[in-house]
């Protein structure tokens, strides 16, 4: 059993700091030499990222209207799709590290999100009313 110990808050405050990553990392380490798209995937990703918890329904959400469970579905999205693209688009060198290691965390905080709540087993009991 795989521990689950990433909580909605802790999830607030990792948000802002890496769409911040997102969008300067490919001018700190030069990105983009296997593929101009390496650069680009990554800044347009933060400023989505940037965007999207900025309206999640979250403690760090400013305008609350995106449910938190759709805003966990984009971060599957983006885990997928940054585990790919070096595949799907050639990059090479530190462009594919880039994003396999991203790629990789961004998996790995999805799948260690603890739920809120455990819903009750339902019973025969409590479908009769």
């Amino acid at each position: 059993m795989r521990p689950k110990f990433i909580t909605k808050n802790m999830h607030a405050f990792l948000d802002y700091p890496v769409a911040i990553v997102l969008i300067a990392a490919p001018f700190l380490l030069g990105l983009g030499q296997s593929h101009p798209l390496a650069f680009w995937l990554s800044v347009a990703t933060g400023i989505a990222a940037l965007t999207l918890t900025l309206l999640t329904d979250h403690k760090l959400g400013v305008v609350r209207v995106v449910p938190y469970s759709a805003h966990l579905a984009v971060d599957g999205m983006v885990a997928a799709v940054f585990l790919a693209a070096p595949f799907a688009l050639g990059f090479a060198g530190i462009d594919a590290m880039y994003y396999w290691a991203n790629g990789a965390a961004v998996a790995m905080v999805v799948g260690a999100h603890k739920p809120e709540f455990t819903p009750e087993p339902m019973t025969l009991s409590s479908t009769a009313a």
